[in-house]
C-alpha cells in the first residue's frame, strides 16, 4: 500500500504517519518525488485497510499496490529515479554508454581502451577483474590485481569504473574501487548478493538472468532496495533461446515494458546479446531508437588477443564510429 502525503506535508506529518505505521508492525518506507513525498507499507503479511490512515493529517490519498514487486514500481514511484554517477545520468532521457573490454588483462590494456573510449564519449568505463565463465579452465580473471589496474584507469582517466561483483566475500575488495557494482546474469538471483548489494552506499546494475521473465528480474531489483539501495540500473543482455545465429536473443521488446513497469532506468548490452562483433553494432542502434537508458558495449584494442569475448569486442575506431551514430539516433527519439 503508498499513503501518498499532500503538497504542504512537513517532516514532522510525514514522521508521525511513519511512526503510525511502524505501531501496527509494518515497515514505512518514504519515497521523496517530483511535487511530494509517498510512504510506502512493506512487510504486510494480509491486506491493509486504508481507513487506518486516510484520516491523519497531511495524508492526502491511499493507494492499494497490485505488484507483487513493489518499491520497484510504477505505483509506488511514478517518476523516473536518476542514479548520477560521474557526469553521467541515467534515467534523465540522456544515454549514457559504459565501454571497454570484457576482462581486465593488464594495465597497459585497460589504459589503452579507456583512453580511446573516453575521447570517442564513453562515460564509464568498464572491466571484469572477476569472471564467472561456463568452464572451469577458462580464464577467470586477474581478481584483486584486476581491481588495481581498474582504479589506476579512475586516476588516469577520470572516467567511473563499472566492474562485476561475484559473490558476498568479495563485495567489499570490488565495492571499493567501483562506481557502478555489476551483478552478471548469473547471479541475478543470488538472493545473499542482492541482500548485500542493497546495504551498499555504491549504484547496483543488475542484470537480467539468462532465461529470466520480467517479474523475475524485477523481483530480484526488489531485493536490494528493500534493504536501503534505491540506485538500482537493470540492464538487458539477451536471453537463451533457441537461435544459433547469435549468442543469446537481445529482447529489445523487454525496455518499454520495464519503463511501463517501473520507475528504475534500463540499459542495453547487445555485446553479450550478439557474441559476433558486427551484430553488436546494428543492435546499439536499434536499442537507441527505442530510448534506451544508455548502453554497455565491448571494445578491445586487439580482440583478435583477447583472453574474454573477444569475438563480440568492437575495435576502437568501429566504436568512435558507432557511438556516434548511436547519438544521433537517439537525438531523433528525443525530438518524438
Amino acid at each position: 500500500m503508498l499513503i501518498v502525503m499532500k503538497k504542504d506535508a512537513n517532516e514532522e506529518k510525514i514522521q508521525s504517519i511513519v511512526t503510525a505505521i511502524e505501531k501496527r508492525g509494518y515497515t514505512a518506507r518514504p519515497i521523496p518525488g517530483g511535487n511530494r513525498v509517498s510512504i510506502g507499507i512493506l512487510n504486510n503479511k494480509n491486506s491493509v485497510d486504508a481507513a487506518h490512515f486516510l484520516g491523519l493529517n497531511g495524508v492526502k490519498e491511499v493507494i492499494p499496490v497490485t505488484k507483487p514487486y513493489k518499491l520497484v514500481s510504477r505505483e509506488f514511484k511514478q517518476e523516473n529515479t536518476h542514479v548520477k554517477i560521474g557526469d553521467a545520468v541515467f534515467g534523465d532521457g540522456t544515454m549514457p554508454v559504459i565501454a571497454g573490454p570484457c576482462a581486465v588483462e593488464s594495465e597497459t590494456q585497460v589504459l589503452s581502451i579507456a583512453k580511446s573510449v573516453k575521447e570517442a564519449g564513453a562515460k564509464l568505463f568498464r572491466g571484469g577483474a572477476f569472471k564467472p565463465r561456463t568452464s572451469p579452465y577458462s580464464f577467470q580473471g586477474l581478481r584483486k590485481k584486476g581491481l588495481e589496474h581498474l582504479a589506476k584507469v579512475k586516476q588516469e582517466t577520470g572516467l567511473p569504473i563499472v566492474t562485476e561483483v561475484m559473490d558476498v566475500q568479495n563485495f567489499d575488495q570490488v565495492e571499493e574501487v567501483a562506481d557502478l557494482v555489476q551483478i552478471g546474469t548469473r547471479n541475478m538471483q543470488n538472493f545473499s548478493l542482492l541482500r548485500r548489494a542493497g546495504k551498499s552506499k555504491k549504484p547496483i546494475l543488475l542484470k537480467r538472468g539468462m532465461s529470466a521473465m520480467l517479474q523475475e528480474w524485477l523481483m530480484a531489483a526488489e531485493y536490494i532496495m528493500e534493504k536501503g539501495n534505491n540506485n538500482i540500473i537493470l540492464c538487458e543482455r539477451g536471453v537463451r533461446t533457441f537461435v544459433r545465429h547469435s549468442r543469446n536473443t537481445l529482447d529489445l521488446s523487454v525496455v518499454p515494458a520495464v519503463k511501463k513497469e517501473s520507475h528504475l532506468p534500463i540499459i542495453v548490452d547487445p555485446s553479450h546479446a550478439a557474441g559476433v562483433r558486427d551484430q553488436v553494432i546494428s543492435l546499439s542502434y536499434a536499442a537507441a531508437a527505442l530510448g534506451s537508458d544508455g548502453m554497455m558495449i565491448e571494445v578491445h584494442n586487439n580482440p583478435d588477443e583477447a583472453m574474454s569475448d573477444g569475438a563480440q569486442s568492437l575495435y576502437p575506431d568501429q566504436f568512435t564510429k558507432v557511438i556516434k551514430t548511436m547519438n544521433a539516433i537517439h537525438a531523433i527519439i528525443l525530438k518524438d
